[in-house]
């Protein structure tokens, strides 16, 4: 996982010194102030230039804003925090802390569903309970992104964010506390 995520961010990086570059070459009759200030718009409008892409909506990676559809009825109602886990995964490990504090705090007005990967056995059970749920599709694309949490709108299978090993439960309450108030 963490070297898809190094070669993800070394190709954001790459991008955005590639357009830094080029705002830099063609800003040369202008003066040294503008050129800087050129570039920080750049920099700024780049989703790859975050100081840690990895811990946003990850904006970087594959377009994936839905699950392919509507969440199972027993989901239905409340916003849904879907974990990818594996008990091998130290990113798993980093973020456990803050997704037990948000299911106490959320308790009843959230489900949670975690998408256990460790191994091939729980991978089958895992599949079986994310067909159910509506989650079949997510999990097929996630599965080996270990550490990701999705939170899901259930009525329509959109994704309101997705975050990888984000342990700054801030991010995550802005959200829930967002897709809360709608309901």
């Amino acid at each position: 996982m963490h070297k898809h995520a190094n070669v993800l961010l070394n190709l954001c990086l790459s991008s955005l010194v590639f357009t830094v570059s080029m705002v830099a070459t063609t800003s040369a009759r202008i003066s040294a102030t503008e050129a800087q200030s050129s570039m920080t718009k750049v920099a700024q409008a780049n989703p790859c230039a975050s100081k840690n892409p990895c811990a946003s909506k990850n904006p970087c990676a594959a377009k994936a804003y839905s699950v392919g559809g509507p969440l199972a009825k027993e989901l239905q109602g409340k916003p849904v925090v879907v974990d990818v886990f594996a008990t091998w995964c130290p990113g798993c490990k980093n973020i456990a802390p803050t997704l037990s504090q948000l299911k106490r705090e959320y308790a009843g007005k959230v489900n949670f569903v975690v998408l256990d990967v460790t191994d091939k056995a729980k991978l089958k059970q895992t599949q079986a309970m994310a067909e159910k749920l509506g989650l079949g599709k997510f999990l097929e694309a996630n599965k080996s992104k270990t550490s990701t949490v999705a939170i899901v709108d259930p009525a329509t299978g959109n994704i309101l964010t997705m975050f990888n090993n984000n342990p700054n439960k801030a991010d995550y309450t802005k959200v829930l506390n967002t897709a809360l108030a709608k309901k």
